[in-house]
């Protein structure tokens, strides 16, 4: 047994977690000083997370065949090309802003099917370092949340001191270092390609969806992922930012995301150590009643600030424990075999109403004003998290097997954020 694998995988995720954290704010940035539109720079997220879901989707079959190691780390190669190229053209005078949506696309395709296959790494590092897949996720989810504090604060110095061109280099130089480190410690991990390469692509495509839509559970996961990222994505994205600018301040607001990404992320690495030993049903309904509705309800009712950061606090560190127990579910549940595809289409439908949370924030707003959109929304999330643990089989997750079947890894509650079928977001990931 070795551990290499395993922490050289979460260096390597840390890396290019805070790298994407930082373009997440360098991106449209330095679309809105360079171009001075609103519009144009409203186009840098839809034009990245479009291709990114399509190529999630098609590249499963791809992951399986040729190996997620070789996938995930082809894929961070040119990524850091594809990113470079946007402050070198734009030093060199040559980037128009057609061919900078091109790169920007080019980047989120390429995110697809490696943020898929480091995912589909997974039951392997597992299994080589002889742990408890509770640890593997809850670690995960700490280097995700901590990834989000750092590549946050890291964008805000580096875009202020040296430019959006050089916070957009940075970024490309994660996904080198990232692939670096990712190639150096699962050096000896490929396993042998299970199925036959000739095997029809379209075949392998339609053996993923026939698997997944089959399992109540995952199905069940992914349903209630893909809308809560909706409504996490107008509350982050819309709600949040108009209740600053109307009751509070935009200091306040990143007061509020720093406590709930902090707390989560002493819960991961609590979760890393004890998830394993809870009651998976009661965990899932507990967090998320307290990691989901009080926030939406202390921001609607004008509740005073001290209120509004101890719900955060507890939000964020209910939140903390949830990514573990989701992604031990999925991992236990997908054959080892189908884990590329399998992985690749949950997490393409999670992604996929994502874009369209601003449209729902702002849309709220306009018709029902800032109480009425945070009550609602509050009501949304309550039913989406809680309908699902009404169904029977969701009792089966409570039972554990000796050994995981396959599997991948989940993102949980709060601010949008990572990667996996269950691509549960708090903070947008890589």
């Amino acid at each position: 047994m070795s551990r290499r694998p395993l922490y050289g995988w979460l260096t390597a995720d840390a890396i290019s977690l805070t790298g994407t954290r930082l373009s997440m704010l360098a991106l449209p940035w330095f679309a809105l000083t360079t171009t001075g539109s609103a519009t144009k720079t409203g186009l840098i997220a839809l034009v990245e997370t479009a291709p990114m879901v399509v190529l999630k989707v098609l590249g499963g079959p791809v992951i399986d065949r040729l190996g997620p190691r070789r996938v995930a780390i082809s894929c961070d190669v040119a990524s850091a090309g594809v990113v470079a190229l946007i402050p070198t053209l734009y030093a060199a005078g040559a980037l128009h802003f057609g061919l900078f949506l091109l790169l920007v696309g080019t980047g989120g395709a390429l995110r697809g099917p490696g943020d898929a296959a480091k995912n589909a790494l997974i039951p392997q590092l597992v299994e080589r370092a002889g742990v408890p897949i509770e640890r593997a996720t809850g670690l995960g989810s700490m280097v995700e949340r901590s990834a989000t504090m750092l590549g946050a604060a890291a964008a805000g110095v580096l875009i202020g001191v040296l430019g959006a061109p050089t916070a957009i280099a940075v970024d490309a130089a994660s996904f080198a270092l990232g692939a670096a480190v990712l190639a150096w410690s699962t050096a000896g991990l490929a396993r042998p390609v299970e199925h036959p390469a000739a095997e029809p692509y379209l075949r392998q495509l339609g053996e993923g969806w026939d698997f997944l839509r089959r399992d109540r559970v995952l199905v069940g996961i992914v349903v209630m992922v893909t809308l809560t990222n909706l409504i996490d994505l107008a509350m982050v994205g819309v709600l949040t930012p108009v209740w600053g600018h109307e009751r509070a301040s935009v200091g306040t607001v990143g007061l509020l995301l720093a406590v709930f990404a902090a707390f989560s992320a002493v819960a991961s690495g609590l979760a890393a150590t004890y998830a394993a030993r809870l009651p998976r049903y009661w965990t899932y309904v507990v967090c998320f009643l307290v990691a989901g509705v009080p926030r939406f309800l202390v921001l609607g009712l004008d509740t005073p600030l001290w209120g509004v950061v101890a719900v955060y606090a507890a939000g964020g560190f209910a939140s903390g424990f949830l990514n573990p127990i989701l992604g031990a579910i999925e991992f236990e549940r997908i054959p080892s075999r189908l884990v590329g595809r399998v992985s690749s289409l949950g997490s393409a439908a999670c992604y996929a109403l994502m874009p369209f949370g601003g449209l729902l924030g702002g849309g709220l707003i306009g018709g029902l004003g800032l109480t009425g959109a945070m009550l609602v929304c509050g009501a949304a999330y309550f039913v989406v998290t809680m309908f699902p643990a009404l169904d029977p089989t969701w009792r089966e997750i409570d039972r554990r097997p000796a050994r995981p079947a396959g599997g991948l890894i989940a993102t949980a509650a709060g601010a949008p954020a990572a990667e996996s079928l269950s691509e549960r977001t708090t903070a947008p990931a890589r």
